[in-house]
């Protein structure tokens, strides 16, 4: 039996499978900064947990999404895969909106069910907008954090082009998600410190937005900083640099051997 999902039904798994992403993403973020390890409190983590709990995002939002739309979640492979791979370009302005959509009401959720906590900890929401989305570690260098961002945003793409081609070693029984899920916890703990590693442009102004909306003071859109470009057009750029090597440095000779 043929399964072709119309554009409707592709957008609406974009939107569900971005939404579950940053849900675990974002909500582990909050488990970890709104609950702090302290005498005589539960031990919530830290940054190892982060980046285990943003793989384990992905994986979960992949496997939501995968048959019906792909599983791009990310405006970065959706304009990866219109360049190097004949997705229709035009789906790749619906894909991203539908994405961006999905993890601005995530962030929105995750909110709301710590609304009593960040009322404890941050009551004139000034220093937690960092759950959400993202910042430069060292604002004087932004540019720092935009190659920061080209090259997590290059592997993911390099990676995920190689763990799904079919001409190379594709994982078996349906492994590819939590294979890619990996790769992003490989990132996160290898290039997650300059800008918080936020390597998809819907993940990071999605909810930055939210934090407009809610009235957190510090959000990077309009507080003055003008950080929220970065983590926009760094990974858009790093997509198409991580596809344009596997394509010319790997693929190129897989296809070559296949055809000979």
């Amino acid at each position: 039996m043929n399964f072709k999902p119309t554009l409707l039904a592709e957008l609406i798994a974009e939107f569900l499978g971005t939404f579950v992403l940053i849900l675990f993403g974002t909500g582990v973020v909050a488990m970890v900064v709104l609950f702090p390890s302290a005498p005589g409190t539960t031990v919530h983590g830290g940054y190892t947990n982060i980046t285990l709990g943003w793989g384990l995002a992905v994986t979960m939002g992949i496997y939501v999404a995968g048959k019906v739309s792909g599983g791009h979640l990310n405006p970065a492979v959706t304009l990866a895969f219109a360049v190097f791979r004949g997705f229709p370009w035009r789906k790749v302005i619906p894909y991203s909106v539908a994405q961006t959509a999905g993890a601005f009401f995530a962030a929105a959720l995750v909110y709301r069910n710590y609304l009593p906590a960040f009322r404890q900890v941050d009551p004139q929401l000034e220093k937690t907008a960092s759950i959400f989305t993202t910042f430069p570690s060292f604002p004087a260098w932004p540019q720092a954090g935009f190659l920061d961002q080209v090259i997590g945003t290059g592997l993911l793409v390099l990676l995920v082009f190689a763990i799904i081609d079919e001409f190379n070693m594709p994982p078996g029984a349906n492994l590819a998600p939590a294979m890619i899920g990996l790769v992003v916890v490989a990132i996160g703990m290898s290039f997650g410190g300059m800008h918080g590693y936020p390597i998809n442009p819907a993940r990071d102004f999605g909810p930055r937005l939210f934090t407009v909306l809610a009235g957190f003071k510090s959000n990077g859109l309009t507080d003055g900083s003008r950080v929220w470009w970065i983590p926009v057009v760094a990974p858009l750029l790093g997509g198409l640099v991580g596809a344009a090597v596997y394509d010319f440095g790997i693929r190129r000779f897989l296809c070559a051997s296949r055809s000979s």
